[in-house]
């Protein structure tokens, strides 16, 4: 509950911890020196953010020094897709994705599509996963890159990333998996999935909006987007954003600390919202497949827009499956790959929760949502 709405949006993104923002505080106040300045208060932000990289590379089974911090998701994806690229050889110029990928993997991808690189877009199965053996008969000798989701961001399924980064790595291509929807709701270990480079976002995960990090396998070729001062190892130049990057290191020591508790506490509430859900609507679709994000549930309301039925729920604050452009909804382009109906997809909304969400919550969001799709079907 936040004030006098219920927040279901966590995936979009997370409330700051309060213990969060307790780290942050004194790099914003007194602490406030550049990590480069050889002085006393540089030389304390150094090591705060000497701290957070060990913070965030201890949540991920990984060393301190193959932790880059960016800004956030976005530029952790560009960095990982554009970088590994503009290092390929010459006779590797084929990238492997999914059809389900979040647009900082999209649009980076279209970007060098217009550079001659050949994009290969796996598809899913219905239930929003993909087929691993069809997967691994599209890698060869001129894949220079794989490149796929963790979890997804709308029915949060959890792709079988471990298996398709064991195949492309016996064709010699490079393994980067976009991470930020999973960190902080499921245990990730860069060894068990053995990937070469892992986006982390630092708004998912209860740290603040503009920073976040990028696991770099050592030995992984990655030529840097920005160019100046040298800080990241070269890697991503600029002043670090102190008190963003002591906030992702204090998320992840938080994360390290409760998810196993919370993973179970979160799963059963989303599955109680959705047996209530279910008794009290009629019609109700899943999109939500058993192997998930324990926060997530995507469901599609029979016969009514998902964007009508939030629309009359003020008190409930979720995401749609669908976008309106000009008088005119577009559907959830995953929900499509998946194989639903354009009235079924349209009719999508995305309930994510967090650390705050209770079981009053969840009886109380059940009942907006009734009331709500009611309103919605009343001609």
């Amino acid at each position: 509950m936040t004030g006098d709405l219920i927040y279901l949006d966590h995936n979009a993104t997370t409330p700051v911890a309060p213990e969060v923002l307790d780290a942050m505080l004194p790099y914003l106040r007194d602490q406030y020196g550049n990590p480069s300045s050889d002085h006393p208060l540089g030389r304390r932000a150094a090591a705060a953010v000497a701290q957070a990289r060990g913070q965030v590379a201890d949540l991920i089974g990984a060393d301190a020094g193959d932790i880059v911090f960016t800004s956030g998701g976005t530029e952790s994806n560009n960095l990982a897709i554009r970088g590994t690229a503009a290092t390929a050889d010459p006779g590797r110029r084929c990238i492997v994705t999914t059809v389900v990928e979040h647009p900082a993997t999209i649009a980076p991808l279209a970007h060098l599509q217009t550079q001659g690189w050949a994009i290969t877009r796996l598809p899913v199965t219905p239930a929003g996963s993909i087929d691993t053996t069809a997967g691994a008969a599209e890698l060869g000798p001129t894949v220079a890159l794989v490149t796929m989701m963790l979890a997804q961001n709308e029915t949060g399924v959890i792709l079988p990333v471990a298996d398709v980064a064991a195949a492309a790595h016996r064709v010699g291509a490079v393994v980067h998996v976009d991470a930020a929807q999973a960190i902080g709701k499921i245990d990730v270990n860069v060894s068990n999935l053995d990937v070469d480079l892992l986006s982390i976002a630092g708004h998912k995960c209860y740290a603040p909006k503009g920073v976040g990090a990028l696991y770099r396998r050592p030995g992984t070729a990655l030529q840097p987007l920005l160019l100046g001062g040298g800080q990241e190892n070269g890697i991503r130049p600029g002043t670090e954003n102190v008190a963003g990057i002591v906030g992702l290191g204090a998320a992840c020591d938080l994360v390290r600390a409760h998810i196993a508790t919370e993973t179970v506490r979160l799963a059963g509430l989303r599955d109680n919202l959705w047996q209530q859900l279910r008794a009290a609507i009629p019609g109700m679709v899943c999109h939500t497949p058993p192997v998930s994000l324990p926060n997530t549930l995507m469901v599609s309301f029979s016969g009514v827009l998902g964007r009508t039925v939030l629309a009359h729920a003020p008190g409930l604050v979720a995401s749609t499956g669908s976008a309106c452009h000009s008088g005119h909804d577009t559907p959830s382009a995953t929900l499509i790959a998946m194989g639903a109906t354009l009235d079924v997809a349209l009719g999508a909304v995305r309930l994510s929760l967090g650390r705050g969400t209770t079981q009053t919550d969840i009886d109380t969001a059940t009942w907006i949502l009734m009331r709500a799709h009611g309103l919605a079907a009343t001609p």
